[in-house]
């Protein structure tokens, strides 16, 4: 999921520096900016490694390291994406998602 994080780093204002130090027990690689007047933290999953699973496990050790974080917003390719009658989902539609009991939580998509 690497072009996920070039995309996301690609959107930082600002780069800041890795001086933060990173408990031993957080395997996350972090790459951390500004933007607008918001600091951000980036990170992907481990490479070969996809999943909500694994998703969980990167947010959790983020959230134990930043304990600041107020905002989670998680990227990537949806690759289950339901072919729903109201809506045309696409190949590089951006899609918002809430899932709420047996609704999947697609919401309309933007199309780019």
């Amino acid at each position: 999921l690497t072009k996920e994080q070039t995309a996301a780093t690609a959107m930082l204002d600002i780069e800041h520096e890795d001086n933060i130090p990173i408990p031993d027990t957080d395997s996350n690689v972090y790459t951390r900016g500004t933007i607008g007047q918001h600091n951000v933290v980036i990170a992907c999953l481990p490479e070969d490694i996809i999943g909500t699973t694994a998703a969980t496990n990167v947010v959790t050790h983020m959230l134990r390291t930043f304990t600041g974080i107020r905002f989670a917003l998680i990227v990537g390719i949806g690759g289950g994406i339901p072919n729903l009658p109201d809506y045309d989902v696409c190949l590089g539609d951006i899609v918002v998602s809430g899932p709420q009991g047996t609704f999947p939580g697609v919401r309309a998509p933007f199309h780019s």
